[in-house]
């Protein structure tokens, strides 16, 4: 059932983001007096779902939900209607409009996507505010990761400023340093001293080739929530709601100094673990396996976090709105010096990837945020200078705007059919990482 739920949500949005595209290529269009011979969402390769001819355009739902495509008259796309464009140009063909016409049709369905996905937020923000944690609600202070301390942060920081300013959600500030250019952090240590700590250049960098996706996390206490059957945690004796007060009596008060002293445990040693079981101390041994022993945390608690809210009247959602769209592209745009690396490639994701990013129960919230980053990111990638994209057909538009001189319809012919083998490619490659992971596992 929560599979169902993924895949119908997923198709759903799909589904919204690929009709709006397509009625922004169509709207402009038709403005110019352009034929458009079909509108169709998802292929339609050999037969159709469905379609219907209405005036001189047909609908249709294709049955492979790869895309979907309006088909104008005169004009070189996925259609390769080499018959077609064989004859004298017609007044109703794209071919035959200015060039100013067609660098807007063509521009229509990420004008459209990037509209979609300010809008969504806008309304997002009105309907249903935004949660945020400040820099004074994580009242533990952060556990951080060994390399992040080898640059001087230490566990149970707060931090006050990123870039001298105070962050809106304290939390955003390892996606920021992913992401963005942050040079100084301002952190107050455990004894109270106040220290800003400069970051190397390429801290994004070093955070994904070393995979520290979160160097800082919220510190919350060593509770017990489960223990995983025939592990050496179950086989000690340790229960669901025991504190762990001390491993090999050192007295600890946190789940990553638990954690951290297991993971350092490599030569599987046999462990003195100390927990507090309903007022009572009780002391038991475990020697790690693969330096895990077999135990669940229950995560955060308003005891160790705040989560705030904040309402926005309609006029502060538009502005908070048009930001978070500004950052989201921004940001995704941030990754793309990523997907040039080793790892970046072996990251890449298709289809299963995007479908698993929606909740299992449904989520209108979920969704409606989902959908707006998505539609940002097809915006985006629409307009890479790939032939068959968009901003394939926009670059030659602009060069004969500003050149005087139109590539010929060979040119464009042998270009749609090499951008069609490139998508194909990326669209194969990534697929394919999804189905090695999930049945490796690691999906």
């Amino acid at each position: 059932m929560e599979t169902f739920i993924k895949i119908t949500q997923f198709l759903l949005s799909l589904s919204l983001l690929i009709v709006l595209h397509e009625l922004g290529h169509f709207i402009p269009a038709k403005l110019f007096k352009t034929r458009v011979e079909k509108f169709y969402l998802f292929f339609d390769y050999k037969f159709s779902l469905f379609k219907k001819k209405i005036g001189e355009t047909t609908y249709g739902i294709g049955w492979i939900p790869l895309g979907g495509y309006v088909k104008i008259s005169g004009m070189i796309d996925e259609s390769m209607d080499k018959e077609q464009m064989a004859k004298p140009p017609q007044p109703w063909e794209f071919r035959s409009k200015p060039a100013w016409q067609r660098l807007i049709i063509m521009l229509g369905g990420v004008t459209v996507n990037f509209l979609l996905g300010i809008f969504i937020y806008i309304m997002m923000f009105n309907v249903w505010g935004d949660d945020y944690v400040g820099v004074n609600d994580v009242k533990n202070g952060f556990s951080v990761t060994d390399n992040f301390k080898a640059l001087g942060f230490q566990d149970g920081d707060k931090i006050l400023k990123v870039n001298s300013e105070a962050p809106f959600d304290v939390l955003d500030v390892n996606k920021h340093m992913f992401l963005r250019t942050i040079t100084t952090i301002q952190v107050e240590h455990s004894d109270g001293q106040k220290e800003d700590i400069n970051l190397p250049e390429d801290i994004g960098l070093t955070m994904w080739q070393g995979g520290t996706m979160e160097p800082f996390t919220p510190r919350f206490s060593a509770v017990l929530d489960s223990i995983l059957p025939n592990t050496p945690a179950s086989k000690a004796g340790l229960l669901k709601g025991d504190i762990v007060t001390a491993v090999d009596s050192q007295p600890i008060s946190y789940w990553n100094d638990l954690t951290g002293l297991i993971k350092k445990n490599t030569e599987a040693k046999e462990m003195q673990i100390t927990v507090n079981r309903d007022g009572i101390s009780k002391t038991m041994l475990i020697t790690p396996e693969d330096s895990q022993i077999g135990i669940s945390t229950r995560g955060l608690t308003s005891d160790d976090i705040t989560l705030n809210h904040k309402e926005y009247t309609f006029g502060e959602s538009i502005s908070k709105g048009w930001s978070k769209a500004y950052w989201t592209l921004k940001d995704y745009m941030g990754q793309f010096k990523y997907v040039f690396t080793k790892k970046g490639a072996t990251s890449l994701g298709g289809f299963i990837t995007i479908g698993s990013i929606f909740p299992s129960t449904w989520n209108w919230q979920a969704f409606w945020s989902i959908t707006a980053l998505l539609s940002i990111m097809l915006g985006f990638m629409n307009l890479l200078p790939i032939p068959a994209l968009d901003g394939g057909h926009v670059v030659f538009t602009l060069y004969e705007m500003i050149t005087g001189r139109k590539p010929s319809d060979k040119f464009l012919e042998y270009a749609q059919i090499t951008g069609f083998i490139i998508l194909m490619g990326l669209l194969l490659f990534a697929n394919g990482n999804d189905i090695y992971k999930w049945v490796t596992g690691q999906l």
